[in-house]
C-alpha cells in the first residue's frame, strides 16, 4: 500500500487553491486544486479521492503526481505544459 500523503498547507497556499479551485478558467486546473484541497483539508488518502470524491475517477498515483508538482513549483506546475499532448499527422503545406 503507498505511503500516505499528509501535508500541512501554508495559509497563502490555501488562498491560492481554494481561489484556483473555485475561478480558474481551466476546468483541469479547478478539478486539481480541489483534490489537493481535499487530501490537505480532510486529511483523505490519495486513493479515497481519486475513486470517490472527484467528479471523474482517477488513477491515485495521478493524484499524487498533482501534490507533488503543486508542492514543487505551485499552482504553474498543475497547467499543462505548451507541447504536451498528441502532435499531428498531417502538417499541411504553407505555400498555396
Amino acid at each position: 500500500m503507498p505511503k500516505r500523503l499528509d501535508i500541512t498547507l501554508r495559509a497563502d497556499q490555501r488562498a491560492e487553491l481554494l481561489e484556483a479551485r473555485d475561478h480558474h478558467p481551466k476546468a483541469y486546473v479547478r478539478e486539481k486544486a480541489a483534490a489537493i484541497l481535499k487530501i490537505a483539508d480532510e486529511r483523505l488518502p490519495a486513493l479515497e479521492v481519486a475513486t470517490h470524491r472527484l467528479l471523474k475517477r482517477r488513477d491515485d498515483n495521478t493524484v499524487r503526481s498533482w501534490l507533488r508538482r503543486y508542492l514543487h513549483g505551485g499552482l504553474a506546475h498543475l497547467l499543462v505544459q505548451h507541447g504536451r499532448g498528441r502532435k499531428p499527422a498531417f502538417f499541411p503545406s504553407a505555400q498555396r
